[in-house]
């Protein structure tokens, strides 16, 4: 394959993957931070809220006879399990103990956090979808994305 391309080829194909190199190089005080409020942020966040108030979320949550509430309960249950263990890490490890790298000191934090919020999220797609049916993950996807979106505008 060599023979095939001539010196100058070889010399333009080193030179594009050593730019390609520096650019993944840089640091991070090279680069300039990415806005926090984005396009992308702005549609999560307000796809939450039209889903919200469109599929009267929180009336259904709290009125509805439909809703499977031991699954409720459990998961609701699981998902205050996974904010405590967040609010530990940050409030706690990273600004009292001033521990940033808290998943090396505490490597089963991330671990419980992941598997109880995957079982949250099963037990309150079973919880809801005698409401929604098969839109019931689709709605509390959108909602967690915007969730996510809000509370990195935040911080």
């Amino acid at each position: 394959m060599a023979s095939a391309l001539n010196d100058g080829d070889l010399v333009t194909l080193r030179n594009r993957f050593k730019k390609g190199a520096e650019f993944l190089l840089q640091t991070s005080e090279d680069m300039k931070p990415l806005p926090r409020i984005n396009r992308h942020s702005v549609f999560w966040i307000a796809a939450a809220v039209a889903v919200t108030y469109y599929v009267d979320f929180f009336s259904l949550l709290l009125h509805s006879d439909n809703i499977n509430r031991w699954w409720l309960n459990v998961g609701l249950l699981l998902l205050s399990l996974c904010l405590s263990l967040a609010l530990f890490c940050i409030v706690y490890l990273e600004w009292f103990k001033g521990i940033s790298h808290y998943d090396q000191e505490y490597p089963a934090v991330p671990a419980i956090t992941t598997a109880a919020f995957i079982a949250a999220s099963c037990s309150l797609n079973l919880a809801l979808w005698p409401l929604w049916s098969f839109l019931t993950p689709l709605l509390l996807f959108t909602q967690f994305m915007g969730a996510v979106m809000f509370v990195s505008l935040l911080g």
